[in-house]
């Protein structure tokens, strides 16, 4: 064998149908598919369709489960911080929050705050007002010399719901009292 008779194997190509090109291309008129109905229309979509028996999506089992009030913290690590620090992105003199760790672009997303966790080394004293924080990112923040404040935030429902005004509103006032 040599290069120039290098080939794709027998049918590994298959050239696409012409459709609609006349009654001798075996594909005119209708264009292989059929007469009327559902299928013959444009902009079909049935898939999935199994002619009335129950399809296979509908007969496996629901699996999970979605939390519809679970809150929406950005996540970032001590060591992330250390980083930004270390960079001279973050100024550890000011207080270390949701915005300017954003700004500094750890905290992506976090709807609801920002919450820090213990992974990694902190050797700056900073003060942190956050969300959340996990026990051992508590415990390094205070022993670096540092100061941590938990804020509580108010999620996205719970100000679309004080801003209409309801019950839930008042309830949520009278709870922080």
């Amino acid at each position: 064998m040599k290069l120039n008779e290098i080939r794709d194997n027998e049918g590994a190509r298959k050239s696409r149908m012409r459709v609609a090109r006349g009654i001798g291309s075996g594909k005119g008129k209708t264009a292989g598919r059929g007469q009327k109905g559902q299928t013959s229309r444009s902009g079909v979509s049935i898939n999935g369709f199994e002619g009335g028996q129950m399809p296979l999506h509908m007969r496996l089992p629901k699996r999970g489960f979605n939390n519809i009030f679970a809150k929406d913290y950005a996540e970032v690590n001590l060591g992330a911080i250390q980083k930004l620090i270390d960079a001279k992105t973050l100024d550890a003199s000011g207080v270390v929050d949701h915005d300017a760790l954003k700004a500094a672009g750890v905290a992506r997303g976090g709807k609801d705050g920002v919450r820090i966790l213990g992974k990694g080394s902190l050797s700056a004293k900073i003060s942190v007002k956050v969300a959340g924080i996990s026990a051992g990112a508590r415990s390094a923040i205070e022993a670096a010399g540092g100061s941590v404040e938990v804020i509580e935030v108010v999620s996205a429902a719970d100000k679309a719901a004080a801003k209409k005004g309801t019950v839930r509103a008042a309830r949520i006032a009278a709870k922080k009292g």
